[in-house]
């Protein structure tokens, strides 16, 4: 259906860079002719806090991965309601602003607009607009200014914005049909999430048989005395992490000074995405002592952890080292365990810190309110199953192997999960701005399925079984 949309039969000038042609029966206003600023506060600070979301635009603070402080009290505070556009004015050029479908206490920093009752605006229809990447360019250009992390949008500024509307009916035939075509593709995509999913407790599964009992099934085991590692084979070994690997935790920060060297910085980020730390990656710039890059200078075959976060299930998480370089040390936020050689290889390592069974001890050693972390103490007292270094060997080979076969199927399915995600961005745009006219399209339309129950739709348990398939053929 999505592919038979043509464009409108007559369209008009709009005099606005990014809105370009629209269709001629469509009005184009400042904002201030269709919205009002509302200031109005809570008496008792007692309604449900809510945040803006640059991803999902307005929500309950009890739903976002939100860490900053709470209030003694928020009577006083601002409040708004279902159909009210709310905008962060500090990020609104980040996408920080929505309709709200809640009633609720926001930021006094946040500006509050209602729809005037003349203006027969339909409020999901503003909501799919201003987050449009079609109007990214009006809030960009009106938030001024010195740092971008500094740039306001001005209730006069907003106002002033020009707003592009089509008659009522086709508003809401606008939003009936992107109701139904968001559905549509978030529903694949949650599919191809769920394929991700099944990938990584596929991946789990083999690292656990492999890091536990080895390559050969028949090997006779002994109780290693650890209930969650049950029986273990009987030549190895259990052993702690600081027995077999010299611990560094870095203290490298992301600044740079004029008294200090210019280094490339292998970050948080770059350990926490990536399985290997390779030459390909793209190294943050920053400056160091000399002695800090002595000390947190990285090696091949070391094995690099997240130390700190703000959750504690991303505590652990490991990386291998496969490329370093003079000026290449570990940022802050991490520790380096450089492997023993003769006890154990960091490739193996790297391995067993990845099983489940094993990172849990970091997870729940991490201590922490808002952010978590791991003591030294706590990182050197984990507990792993140790072989033989030449049985680990064979481990890392037969594990490289099969793994390499997920990482490549999850990159093909983050590709196609990028892409359709590219694609609802350039049809709401495309839609809002009157490029594609859905008038008759809408008026076909299925009920959708509301989101929220799309888990349970038998029809994604038949996409989940294709799309698995095909991942791992």
């Amino acid at each position: 259906m999505i592919a038979d949309l043509k464009p409108y039969a007559e369209y008009k000038d709009s005099g606005l860079p990014w809105l370009g042609q629209v269709p001629r029966h469509w009005a184009t206003k400042r904002g201030k002719a269709y919205l009002a600023t509302i200031d109005e506060r809570s008496e008792t600070g007692r309604e449900e806090l809510l945040t803006v979301s640059s991803a999902r635009g307005v929500v309950p603070r009890s739903s976002a991965n939100v860490t900053m402080f709470k209030a003694e009290s928020y009577a006083g505070h601002k409040l708004c309601w279902p159909g009210d556009l709310v905008i962060n004015s500090l990020w609104a050029w980040g996408g920080g602003l929505g309709v709200s479908q809640h009633h609720g206490i926001i930021s006094t920093a946040y500006s509050v607009y209602r729809c005037r009752p003349s203006a027969k605006i339909n409020p999901q229809f503003l909501h799919a607009l201003v987050r449009s990447s079609a109007f990214q360019w009006e809030l960009q250009v009106r938030s001024k200014g010195v740092w971008i992390s500094r740039l306001q949008l001005t209730d006069t500024a907003f106002l002033d914005a020009p707003i592009p509307l089509p008659p009522p009916d086709e508003q809401a035939a606008i939003v009936r049909f992107l109701d139904w075509a968001n559905g549509r593709l978030e529903r694949a995509i949650r599919a191809k999430r769920k394929v991700i999913g099944l990938l990584n407790e596929q991946k789990q599964a083999i690292i656990h048989r492999a890091v536990t009992r080895g390559l050969n099934p028949s090997v006779s085991l002994k109780p290693s005395g650890i209930p969650w590692l049950g029986d273990i084979p009987k030549h190895w070994e259990v052993r702690k992490v600081g027995t077999v690997a010299d611990l560094i935790v870095s203290n490298v920060d992301k600044l740079s000074e004029a008294s200090e060297s210019a280094v490339r910085l292998c970050n948080y980020v770059d350990v926490y995405k990536n399985d290997k730390i390779t030459k390909t990656l793209n190294f943050m710039h920053a400056t160091a002592t000399q002695d800090e890059i002595a000390r947190f200078k990285i090696q091949i075959g070391d094995v690099i952890i997240t130390k700190d976060s703000e959750e504690w299930d991303d505590i652990g998480v490991p990386s291998l080292v496969t490329y370093q370089a003079a000026d290449l040390v570990c940022g802050y936020h991490l520790a380096i365990l450089r492997p023993q050689s003769d006890l154990i290889l960091g490739e193996f390592l790297h391995r067993v810190l990845e099983d489940r069974l094993v990172s849990t001890q970091m997870h729940v050693r991490a201590k922490g309110v808002t952010r978590y972390g791991l003591s030294q103490t706590a990182i050197r007292a984990v507990l792993l199953p140790l072989p033989p270094v030449m049985e680990q060997e064979q481990i890392a080979l037969q594990l490289n192997s099969e793994i390499e076969r997920f990482g490549a199927a999850r990159s093909r399915l983050e590709d196609e999960i990028d892409l359709l995600r590219e694609y609802r961005t350039r049809l709401v745009a495309d839609v809002v701005t009157g490029k594609i006219d859905v008038r008759e399209a809408a008026a076909w339309l299925p009920e959708e399925v509301p989101l929220d129950t799309v888990e349970d739709d038998a029809d994604l348990g038949d996409d989940l079984d294709i799309a698995y398939e095909e991942a791992t053929a």
